[in-house]
């Protein structure tokens, strides 16, 4: 377009842009009335929303389950009635035949009292040899003894 064509058509183009920002001016005061005359329905709607939009946040935060479900894996040894003494292990850690005696007992429930009754030994014995047996395999409790000589299969 060369200057030739918007100096023809000056008069064209100004009554456009005028038209133009007086349709603006116009629409802008109508939406000032309309905002005026309809406040109380326009706030009344706004405070609609904002409470309806708070009621479903409300719902979806209090339905939502409290407690959280966590797996845990642990492997389960099955007693086996085809028991294999595994007899290296036993070598191995250097256990005694009273010793595993003791194992084996207290793998059954056996309170450190009743195991001495058993075998017909004194109480404080039988403590000596469950202390020996939790330093040869490393533990410090019966459970602990218990869990790991199964593992071994060094008691059934």
């Amino acid at each position: 377009m060369t200057l030739n064509f918007w100096l023809r058509n000056r008069s064209v183009i100004l009554y456009g842009v005028s038209l133009a920002v007086l349709l603006l001016l116009m629409k802008w005061l109508e939406w000032r009335f309309i905002i005026v005359d309809h406040a109380f329905e326009l706030y009344a709607g706004a405070l609609a929303i904002i409470f309806t939009l708070l009621g479903i946040w409300l719902a979806v935060k209090l339905t939502k389950p409290k407690t959280t479900t966590i797996i845990v894996e642990k492997e389960i040894f099955v007693k086996n009635d085809a028991f294999i003494l595994n007899t290296n292990e036993l070598t191995r850690l250097g256990l005694s035949k009273r010793e595993l005696e003791v194992l084996q007992l207290m793998a059954e429930g056996l309170s450190n009292h009743q195991i001495a009754e058993r075998l017909f030994v004194s109480l404080n014995t039988i403590k000596t040899h469950s202390s020996k047996v939790f330093e040869k395999l490393e533990v410090e409790r019966r459970t602990q003894a218990i869990d790991k000589a199964k593992k071994l299969n060094l008691i059934q």
